[in-house]
């Protein structure tokens, strides 16, 4: 078992619990997206004992981060909403040269690349125009209601493996975003059982679809996904505080963010 991908499966979750955070975009920050995609299209295959190794470690993490971070992620945003997003935001940003260095952009982008690079980043940037209030979480349930969140976490699942559309901000969209937030927090099984399946089918539908993208057009896909990590920055940032102490904390999370970006580069993409 690669049981370092434990603690690269809890910062997954972390995110994914975040509206505007992409756990795609944290794959890609920990250099492990590829093998991701790779190993979702092949645990059913004839080696899908190396790629359970991989994913049955990752899975526990971004579980363990779900449920056991859940209460942590919406106190911070409750308390320290844009100091918390200012860290995010750290870490994208620092993780960008890397991305670079990665896809040896400076050698193999050409300007069809640059331009869907540009695409990419407007369509994941659009998204903060839908930003909306938080609705109240759903406490009665019927058939359609089961139906819908079902529909939710297939839809907000594809999102997640994308890096730079956030699954969360998805759920937040469309409503379901603090009926399933409630839902984990108090255990309602039933509730997590049908947005989980959604899940696990978006999730294995999609990496098929990125999977062939990465393996035909290596160089395209990666200047797309580069263009969708850039448009999230424009999707968390949430304007500077009021305050100048607020401020101050904002730059010093931010700095952070960068440090820590810098040192997983370093850890994982040596």
């Amino acid at each position: 078992m690669e049981w370092r991908n434990i603690y690269r499966g809890m910062l997954m979750g972390a995110s994914d619990v975040v509206p505007g955070v992409s756990g795609g975009t944290i794959a890609v920050v920990l250099g492990i997206y590829d093998r991701l995609i790779e190993a979702i299209n092949g645990f059913l295959s004839k080696d899908y004992k190396r790629h359970l190794k991989f994913l049955i470690p990752l899975g526990v993490g971004i579980l363990a981060a779900v449920f056991l971070l859940a209460k942590v992620i919406k106190w911070l945003f409750a308390h320290y909403p844009e100091q918390t997003q200012f860290a995010f935001l750290g870490l994208i940003i620092g993780v960008l040269p890397f991305l670079f260095q990665k896809s040896n952009a400076r050698n193999t982008f050409k300007a069809k690349h640059i331009i869907l690079m540009v695409i990419g980043t407007c369509i994941v940037g659009s998204m903060a125009f839908f930003q909306t209030g938080e609705p109240e979480p759903v406490t009665v349930f019927h058939t359609t209601t089961y139906l819908w969140l079902f529909g939710s976490g297939f839809m907000a699942s594809a999102a997640m493996i994308l890096p730079g559309i956030s699954g969360s901000m998805l759920l937040y969209i469309v409503g379901s975003y603090t009926t399933i937030i409630n839902a984990i927090d108090n255990l309602n099984f039933s509730i997590i059982a049908v947005v989980g399946i959604g899940i696990l089918l978006g999730i294995v539908l999609m990496s098929k679809i990125i999977r062939y993208f990465l393996m035909t057009f290596p160089t395209a896909t990666y200047a797309f996904v580069i263009g969708m990590v850039i448009g999230s920055v424009f999707v968390i940032f949430p304007g500077w505080p009021a305050s100048v102490g607020a401020t101050v904390m904002c730059i010093i999370t931010f700095a952070g963010g960068l440090l820590f970006a810098y040192l997983l580069g370093r850890v994982e993409y040596r």
